[in-house]
């Protein structure tokens, strides 16, 4: 699809250049992240007047109170937060920069698109293990850490996706992922589901993952492959291939590929367990169970 080449007005685009420029020293600095990320958010809401009355010891509401605090991401708690297995040091960061990232989709600022692509390139410069040059990230994606993703150059990933690096995901150079997808990288045993395991996922160069479809945890979509919409990937989907349904099977070799594809019966071979992640819980950590649940079956003689 031909696009057109858009710009903002001068003025607009040497504030947008500045700030996002400000953000990035402060973030590349030896500055607490904590502190950068609340007080850009308190700035980017508008309510640094109320800040500053509040610091000063004036009487606000619980109201008020609840929401300055929330913009300093050490009074908050991310679901990530809970898993066992996580990388504490590096969550500690990730947690501060994923709270600026998601708080940012929150303002009307985040619907600019010539200011907010640029925006979250920069905050993903900071926050993923790796990420290329040239990448669009659009609205409301969101992250389980985001410290397990790397992203290749000139990448798009569209509104609403969610990148799951609980395990460990990599994105390739010109990759498309569509509206609502869903990548992951981990799995729940069926019997105990506080059973994870994590796995190496990844979507290759040029492949496109398109409108809310799945590829499941361990899963390959291969170079220049298509998942179609709302297809399920729950193997691998080789080189070149167009893969449908649920579970997504290839359906067909992309044109002027055939000579260098693998055949259509190659498609959906798993290879998860050779892509699986191994992590070990210290000994000292209070682990608990939130569902309670008696795991044994009627066959273990459990009532």
């Amino acid at each position: 699809m031909t696009k057109r080449h858009v710009s903002l007005p001068p003025i607009a685009e040497e504030g947008v250049r500045a700030f996002i420029a400000e953000v990035d020293e402060r973030l590349s600095s030896d500055e607490e992240t904590c502190e950068v990320v609340k007080d850009v958010l308190i700035d980017l809401f508008g309510d640094r007047e109320a800040y500053e009355r509040w610091q000063s010891g004036e009487s606000i509401s619980a109201a008020e109170r609840v929401r300055l605090q929330g913009y300093d991401p050490c009074n908050a708690t991310l679901e990530s937060e809970y898993y066992a297995e996580k990388d504490e040091k590096a969550f500690k960061r990730s947690k501060y920069l994923q709270w600026l990232w998601r708080q940012f989709d929150a303002t009307p600022m985040a619907d600019n698109v010539a200011f907010a692509l640029r925006f979250r390139q920069m905050l993903a410069e900071h926050l993923f293990e790796d990420v290329g040059e040239d990448c669009r990230f659009f609205k409301d994606i969101t992250f389980t850490y985001g410290h397990n993703i790397t992203v290749g150059d000139n990448t798009v990933i569209h509104d609403d996706v969610h990148l799951d690096d609980r395990g460990k995901l990599t994105i390739g150079d010109r990759v498309s992922i569509s509206d609502s997808a869903h990548v992951y990288s981990h799995d729940h045993d069926v019997v105990d589901q506080t059973q994870v395991e994590n796995y190496h996922t990844i979507v290759d160069d040029d492949a496109r993952v398109t409108y809310d479809s799945m590829v499941t945890a361990g899963a390959r979509v291969g170079k220049n492959a298509i998942v179609g919409a709302k297809a399920i990937v729950r193997g691998d989907v080789p080189d070149h291939h167009i893969a449908v349904g649920s579970p997504a099977k290839s359906v067909k070799i992309k044109p002027g590929w055939e000579d260098v594809a693998d055949p259509l019966d190659a498609g959906g071979e798993n290879r998860k367990t050779e892509r699986q992640i191994e992590y070990d819980l210290p000994d000292s950590l209070d682990v608990f169970d939130e569902f309670g649940r008696d795991r044994g079956s009627p066959s273990s003689g459990s009532d």
